[in-house]
């Protein structure tokens, strides 16, 4: 299998796989290939370098995660433009609607529970769950959702 990355005249970058070099040459001549952004069909290779693998006997020294990383993107991509403002919209979003509810922290599928059963008056709260006591809720069709930018627990913020 070869991988290609692949651009269109509109300057789209994607990867594209195939069975060899033939195969793509073939699958191009005949249409099959299109930009899976605007749907053109005007696609080429864009200029790889070979990966060429380390030698088995080469240790690689890999730093330990640390606070210097910390921020920094894992794309190598900058974001474009109306992606991070879609992205800022919907963090303002999700701290507007946290500013009214309360973390209840490795409680949060305990008391979600009380609020569904009337064991608890209803409040807006926000908390951790695993996978497990996630789908468990769903199941007892206990009204709960993902927040989509992770939440810190108040007594871990500066």
């Amino acid at each position: 299998m070869i991988v290609y990355d692949l651009h269109c005249e509109h300057g789209h970058q994607f990867e594209g796989w195939f069975g060899s070099s033939a195969d793509f040459e073939d699958q191009q001549a005949r249409g099959f290939v299109s930009c899976p952004d605007c749907g053109s069909a005007r696609v080429s290779k864009a200029p790889m370098a070979p990966a060429v693998p380390a030698k088995g006997n080469t240790r690689t020294e890999q730093s330990p995660p640390s606070a210097s990383n910390a921020g920094k993107p894992v794309s190598n991509q900058p974001i474009p433009p109306e992606v991070e403002k879609a992205m800022k919209a919907l963090a303002k979003a999700q701290e507007k609607a946290l500013e009214k509810s309360t973390w209840v922290g490795e409680q949060f599928a305990e008391q979600s529970r009380e609020m569904h059963y009337g064991e608890r008056d209803e409040t807006p709260i926000h908390g951790q769950a695993t996978l497990e006591e996630a789908k468990s809720l769903i199941d007892e069709g206990v009204q709960v959702a993902p927040l989509p930018f992770p939440v810190a627990p108040p007594d871990k913020l500066n």
